[in-house]
């Protein structure tokens, strides 16, 4: 750390700007969160966020990420109405090689509405004395040159723009950030990017669970096949806080669910794979109508690869990649970046040479295993790119097709499996001698032909 104060600035204040201005706090003096809409004080819903609405889990990967940048904010979830998840004990799911069996537990995920979990970090990052919100203020650009940004220039509450300056700034804007306009602004060139869009859409409604179904229900999750030929058709059934369901119904193109409410039963017993999640709401109360949303796409810039980067400015979350929700890793990805960003700048030290291009590196590298997952199971689906999938995703998708298969009946497979699922190990753990002598082995146990509830479920649940 330099003798001087040490300022920071974050644009954005959903749940990948907090935690980065948590980051922050911890190796400056003073952090900026800069935020377009009015933040509301508890978990309710804020103007901004539409994906609010629809099944939300952090991986325990990111969830361990969470922790350590906030200690104790489990508990606080979990005291709020959180649920902690065993992975895969706790899951039903219907693979695109079958059901997959319901291990022991290997890892977990944390389970809750959106605006609970942004409210209880956002709670807890607030309370840090080194961190002020600047809420309703407008991001008008970058302040600085190509080779070092300054600080920001803004417009908060309608007045006149002001500049705010700043040792680093971090745009966690999302997907509509500007990052790209503001660089080239400066004179720099645009990054690479790649999109990779199914045209997947979701419809989610809240339930009230059956009263005996209220605590310890696991989620159910009917996949969409990515290989089919045709769209993918998908549901989840999740339970979250104050004894309710979240069921998200999504479609690809071709294939979408409808954002009419009177269309939600319809499509989760008659365009699914399996009726399970349309017989589980029919013993449920609906509480809302449906909210539709398809800001869906994967789309990944590239700018840990550009050849020239400022100084004092570095983007992460999903104004560096946004990833389909279907996969569940954007909020474990952003708690992974923020720690990066922390320990990075902890490591160097304010003012080294080349600091936000090590931090934009380092923020990039927990994206690659998440993005390589996503792209390769969507790319598949029609017209998700203009070339369709290479060779190269041909050969990866055949494997992972091979080890879906065999994790339906292998207990150490499916561990591995989710391992680089749940964010906690990298990709290349799949490709051990062990791994791949079992996938060619294939199951050790016969396909289950239902759904892996069991009796107390069933019951619960008022399913025959």
């Amino acid at each position: 750390m330099s003798e001087r104060p040490t300022s920071a600035v974050v644009l954005g204040g959903s749940h990948a700007g907090m935690l980065a201005a948590r980051a922050l706090a911890t190796v400056a003096d003073h952090v900026t969160v800069v935020e377009r809409d009015a933040l509301p004080a508890g978990p309710v819903p804020r103007k901004g966020l539409p994906q609010a609405r629809h099944v939300h889990q952090l991986w325990s990967g990111g969830a361990h990420a969470l922790e350590e940048l906030l200690p104790g904010v489990t508990d606080r979830l979990r005291e709020a109405g959180a649920h902690r998840l065993p992975v895969t004990t706790d899951m039903v799911v219907l693979s695109p090689k079958g059901w997959y069996r319901r291990w022991a537990e290997s890892h977990f995920m944390l389970l809750s509405g959106r605006d609970l979990l942004d409210a209880t970090v956002r709670a807890q990052v607030l309370e840090d004395d080194r961190v002020e919100l600047v809420d309703r203020a407008e991001v008008l650009g970058l302040d600085g040159t190509g080779a070092a940004v300054t600080g920001v220039r803004l417009r908060a509450h309608g007045h006149t723009e002001t500049t705010l300056r700043a040792d680093l700034v971090v745009d966690a804007t999302g997907r509509g950030s500007r990052a790209v306009r503001w660089l080239t602004a400066l004179g720099l060139p645009a990054p690479r990017r790649r999109d990779v869009d199914s045209g997947l859409a979701y419809a989610s409604r809240l339930y009230r669970a059956p009263e005996a179904a209220r605590d310890g229900f696991p989620v159910v999750n009917v996949m969409a096949d990515p290989r089919s030929g045709g769209p993918g058709r998908g549901g989840v059934l999740m339970p979250v806080e104050n004894g309710q369901w979240l069921v998200t119904l999504l479609g690809t193109r071709g294939g979408e669910p409808s954002p009419d409410t009177g269309d939600f039963d319809r499509y989760a017993r008659h365009e699914l794979r399996h009726p399970i999640v349309a017989d589980l709401i029919d013993r449920a109360e609906p509480l809302t109508d449906v909210a539709f949303t398809r800001t869906t796409a994967n789309r990944r810039h590239f700018y840990e690869g550009m050849r020239v980067w400022p100084d004092n400015f570095a983007v992460l979350g999903d104004a560096l990649a946004a990833f389909n929700p279907v996969y569940g890793h954007g909020m474990s990805v952003a708690a992974l970046s923020a720690v990066a960003l922390r320990d990075v700048v902890r490591r160097h030290g304010w003012g080294s040479p080349g600091l936000s291009r090590r931090v934009q590196k380092a923020v990039a590298r927990p994206v690659g295993p998440a993005w390589d997952l996503a792209i390769g199971q969507d790319v598949f689906y029609p017209g998700a790119t203009e070339h369709g999938p290479t060779r190269r995703d041909r050969l990866a998708a055949a494997y992972v097709d091979r080890l879906t298969h065999t994790a339906t009946g292998n207990g150490r497979v499916a561990r591995t499996v989710t391992d680089v699922m749940s964010l906690e190990r990298e990709a290349r753990v799949l490709l051990a001698p062990g791994v791949l002598l079992a996938a060619a082995a294939g199951p050790l146990k016969p396909a289950l032909t239902a759904p892996p509830l069991t009796a107390q479920e069933l019951k619960a649940a008022g399913l025959p």
